[in-house]
């Protein structure tokens, strides 16, 4: 496990040439991408072609080649959900290291291209270390990489693994997300708490002042998810990372759904029902501007 940084290796990725071909490990790797639009209920959905393979030469498993099979093969770049990608943008310098774990997929497991045909095949948790190793030869700051990564792992621990038990899989999901439910649920009292509308959390209290309310909090946000994260198993050090993350930014999550979700509405109403979505465009701007000038007139 890669527990403190450690040094870049540039020099790992090179060209993996056309199929037929041999790598070339004198020349830097090249990604050249192909945009595919495909029609997903009505909407454009956008992947892409790699038109030349990549090389990437892991510290474990050597030399890895993807994908396989040019013509067959897509990707969307960096498995981020929209929400998330003000944190982790979907391209940028870790997009070598993405299509390098996007072209290890096949099935329910990972294979690596280029691993010996005897070798035991690279199941998906070995693929999500590949991945973070990558991420580290991209120079992707070592925080940012382990976010990465155990957002990729918590992907891994709901697909599952064609080498788990369905109780082994079963065990995970219900750890890992039911971890996750009990870190959302405890967020909101605190928030709660920090309000004065309830007083439950002992770590926080009903008459310590708004700062320390503040700082026991937030030491609440560390302290139960590392506790909580410990129960994964295996995905442990991924469960600390993801619960902490979730506690200390569940408010601005939060916030981007609800702007989210408030624009996927309007959009859909402005698809569907052009004038309704016209006329609550309208109310919206009217309310806004009646709220304001009431503001303005009880300020004086």
């Amino acid at each position: 496990m890669e527990l403190a940084p450690t040094t870049p290796r540039p020099a790992a990725f090179y060209d993996g040439g056309l199929p037929g071909g041999d790598p070339r490990p004198d020349i830097r790797a090249k990604v050249m991408l192909e945009r595919v639009e495909k029609d997903s209920g009505g909407l454009a959905r956008e992947s892409f072609r790699m038109l030349r393979r990549i090389a990437y030469k892991d510290e474990q498993y050597g030399e890895i080649l993807v994908p396989a099979d040019l013509d067959a093969f897509e990707t969307d770049f960096a498995s981020v959900p929209a929400l998330l990608t003000w944190l982790v943008p979907k391209t940028g310098a870790h997009l070598p290291a993405a299509l390098i774990h996007d072209g290890l997929v096949g099935g329910k497991d990972y294979v690596a291209t280029g691993y010996p045909p005897d070798a035991d095949p690279i199941d998906r948790v070995a693929a999500d270390l590949v991945f973070r190793r990558a991420m580290r030869d991209s120079y992707i700051p070592l925080i940012r990489r382990w976010l990465v990564w155990s957002a990729v792992s918590l992907g891994t621990i709901w697909s599952g693994s064609a080498s788990w038990s369905r109780a082994q899989h079963l065990r995970y999901r219900i750890t890992a997300f039911g971890s996750l439910a009990i870190i959302a649920v405890l967020g909101v009292v605190a928030t709660l708490d920090l309000l004065d509308v309830v007083a439950w959390l002992p770590w926080m209290g009903a008459d310590r002042g708004f700062v320390l309310e503040l700082f026991g909090g937030l030491a609440g946000a560390i302290v139960f998810p590392l506790l909580l994260g410990l129960a994964w198993g295996r995905f442990a050090i991924a469960g600390v990372v993801t619960g902490i993350a979730l506690a200390v930014l569940l408010h601005v999550t939060v916030l981007l759904l609800a702007l989210t979700g408030l624009y996927r509405v309007a959009e859909w109403m402005a698809r569907r029902t052009p004038v309704a979505g016209l006329a609550a465009t309208a109310l919206v701007l009217a309310a806004s501007l009646l709220f304001t000038v009431l503001l303005v007139g009880t300020s004086g």
